[in-house]
């Protein structure tokens, strides 16, 4: 499990970097090691793949849910409502992931609750992919941040190296970019937190930096594969 003491951890990056697939298995394990989880779905850029989808599954683990009004209907209009900010209150002991949408577009609309979320110590993990278009190259990497640190207005503190090529990924694959994501640390000035493999993978990568992690990213047929 990644450590951290902040009360609030966000989950950013580039479109398709494994974002909202992180954010979840982070909420999952923060509810297992038995902390009160809220997953707060910040996408309002992409109406076709994000948290919300797995709000049934979550909640029957007892993680909360905040989406953006009308996710998961034809009315797929990006609206966010007035209970995003109950996550802020002095007294909130849960702990709090914002799955953020992509690049500096999606930042955007975090960057509306940057002075909230600077009255508190949060952490801001940059996740990256080696294999997606725009983030091959560390540099393209770092300059994606950038442009999502000054549309959020706020500063990231870490990141994940989340390189895959979903259900076709292997272990060689991972170890292959291994170097880079400790090169998009190195170049951001900011440590590296962790480096996902699924599960069935993990083991196979003698890397200190590995994070074990499940694929939730089933279609619906495929659901009762998930372990919860």
């Amino acid at each position: 499990m990644i450590q951290s003491s902040k009360r609030i951890t966000i989950v950013t990056g580039h479109y398709g970097s494994g974002k909202t697939n992180f954010a979840v298995n982070l909420a999952v394990d923060f509810c297992k090691a038995g902390k009160k989880a809220v997953l707060v779905d910040l996408d309002i850029v992409n109406p076709y793949f994000r948290s919300a989808d797995f709000k049934g599954l979550l909640g029957r683990m007892g993680i909360e849910m905040i989406c953006p009004t009308y996710a998961n209907t034809n009315l797929d209009i990006p609206a966010l409502g007035a209970d995003i900010y109950s996550v802020f209150r002095k007294d909130d002991s849960r702990s709090v992931i914002f799955d953020v949408g992509g690049d500096d577009a999606g930042a955007a609309a975090l960057g509306r609750y940057a002075k909230l979320i600077q009255e508190e110590a949060f952490d801001m993990l940059y996740v990256v992919n080696r294999y997606r278009y725009l983030t091959r190259q560390p540099r393209e990497a770092l300059e994606v941040l950038r442009e999502i640190e000054a549309a959020s207005r706020l500063a990231a503190t870490g990141v994940v190296n989340n390189s895959n090529l979903g259900g076709q990924t292997t272990a060689q694959d991972i170890l292959d970019a291994l170097a880079y994501g400790r090169s998009v640390a190195s170049l951001a000035g900011i440590p590296l937190v962790a480096a996902t493999a699924e599960r069935r993978l993990a083991a196979q990568i003698p890397d200190p930096a590995v994070y074990p992690v499940d694929l939730y990213v089933l279609p619906p047929w495929e659901e009762k594969k998930l372990p919860f």
